[in-house]
């Protein structure tokens, strides 16, 4: 498969300059994508991107990893109202965040990353003006939707937010200028900007080099676009959204959501991926699409072995597997998802000091009825609680009982 077709079935391709979509297929490219540190992590949006990149890279071509600490410190604009600008030390501890997660994505692979203030951070502003902003026309650039939605609802634009563009702009033309860049791509949001390095580097190099975007994801279950701003984004550092969460995550979408997911978020091929859809549509109920799914993004994410120990959590907390098989890494995993008391409690305070029951006398009852049970054994009346343990109320509340995990006073 052409991997023009290919970028089409996956569900990248979103709007491209090429007069030709053959013309991916043609000769080598080194692209670029940037992404500004406008927080301490990715999110999934940004990650649909970067596995598109991913595709470009697994073919042979060259890219380019770009963390924008230079326009970072202006920020893009929004569509509604202005950013507010960062501190330069949050900036520099985005900066570091981001690379990291970056280099994680693509582990093991051939790419460069750099970080725009390494040249805009040196750029004098006559000699900017006079050199890249005569190539810009300001009726075109009001004309672009993105500003003229700011101009239309009243809210206005500053000067450095409308030079933003000018400085994308400008990076792609460094980028082909020192390392031969010549296809740019983003989300379907950075349209306007991607076409403004394009048009400076025609008019300045006489040189013809391409955009490309992928389009903006909607997570199925809000109808909103994965973002930071859109609320309950999932985040890509483990602080943020927790190894355990982001699994889950991917668990528990929908069956449409989970194959189209797996198109955009794995590396697995057409014929596996058509193989799988096969098989979940004969059983839908064992979830073999989601299990795959949530396997493979998590690998990429986090690694292969933070997977297997939320894996391991999982089976232990829905699929009867045995609390005494967890390993320390996997109970510090557990410790941050449920409740957590002192191990030496017994199992009505430990009930009650969790939140999991309001009285003791629920707690006796809930004994009786058999709701509760310890390490899977179902338990009728309280005890002492001496080792390590789970005990479950029902069949979604869970309590740890553990000594001090690592990091705990």
């Amino acid at each position: 498969m052409q991997l023009s077709e290919e970028l089409k079935w996956r569900g990248f391709w979103n709007q491209a300059t090429f007069t030709d979509d053959g013309r991916i297929d043609s000769g080598n490219f080194t692209l670029y994508l940037g992404t500004d540190p406008s927080a301490d992590s990715l999110h999934v949006g940004h990650l649909a991107v970067y596995m598109m990149v991913r595709h470009f890279l697994e073919r042979g071509h060259k890219v380019f990893l770009l963390v924008g600490g230079g326009t970072g410190m202006i920020g893009d604009m929004r569509d509604t109202e202005e950013r507010s600008l960062l501190s330069y030390a949050e900036i520099e501890h985005n900066k570091r965040a981001l690379k990291a997660q970056v280099s994680q994505i693509f582990a093991g692979r051939d790419f460069a990353l750099v970080d725009n203030a390494d040249w805009l951070g040196n750029l004098e502003l006559l000699p900017f003006l006079r050199d890249i902003g005569k190539n810009f026309n300001m009726a075109d650039l009001i004309g672009r939707e993105f500003f003229k939605a700011r101009i239309d609802n009243g809210k206005g634009l500053s000067f450095a937010e409308f030079t933003y563009t000018l400085l994308q702009g400008y990076d792609f033309w460094h980028l082909f200028k020192h390392h031969g860049v010549n296809l740019q791509i983003g989300g379907s949001d950075q349209w306007g900007n991607l076409l403004s390095g394009v048009e400076l580097i025609r008019k300045k190099e006489n040189a013809e080099v391409y955009a490309m975007t992928a389009p903006l994801l909607i997570n199925k279950s809000t109808g909103r676009k994965f973002g930071k701003s859109e609320g309950g984004a999932v985040w890509l550092d483990e602080n943020k959204t927790s190894v355990y969460k982001f699994y889950q995550f991917w668990l528990n979408v929908d069956d449409e959501s989970a194959i189209e997911y797996m198109k955009i978020f794995t590396m697995l091929d057409r014929d596996t991926i058509e193989a799988i859809a096969e098989n979940h549509a004969v059983n839908p109920g064992a979830r073999s699409a989601q299990k795959v799914l949530a396997r493979e993004v998590t690998d990429i994410v986090h690694g292969v072995n933070r997977r297997e120990s939320v894996e391991r959590v999982t089976e232990v907390l829905f699929g009867g597997g045995d609390f005494r098989q967890l390993s320390d890494d996997d109970l510090d995993t557990l410790a941050k998802e449920i409740p957590r008391v002192d191990v030496g409690v017994g199992v009505i305070e430990a009930l009650v000091v969790s939140g999991a029951v309001s009285s003791n006398g629920e707690a006796r009852r809930l004994l009786k009825s058999g709701a509760i049970s310890l390490n899977g054994e179902r338990l009728a009346d309280d005890r002492a609680i001496n080792n390590q343990s789970l005990l479950k109320k029902g069949k979604n509340t869970f309590i740890l009982v553990a000594e001090n995990m690592e990091g705990e006073e």
